[in-house]
């Protein structure tokens, strides 16, 4: 078992799977976001308004790298 005092990134990213609250609505800033992203990505489809906050995390970090912009 690692020690997150001595390794701080080992509990800084979660699996959105794994989120307690990933089967909750995103949020309005998720949701500005992705629009924005997936107009940046020319894939203005793949926005929808019904996603979850995990669906929306990984529709996120897809169209970021669509779009070339860093993390």
């Amino acid at each position: 078992m690692t020690n997150p005092k001595t390794d701080p990134g080992s509990n800084t990213e979660k699996d959105p799977d794994e989120w307690g609250s990933g089967d909750d609505p995103m949020t309005g800033a998720q949701a500005s976001y992705l629009k924005t992203l997936s107009e940046q990505a020319k894939r203005p489809e793949a926005f929808r308004d019904n996603l979850t906050k995990a669906e929306a995390s990984k529709l996120i970090d897809e169209l970021r790298q669509t779009a070339g912009v860093a993390d």
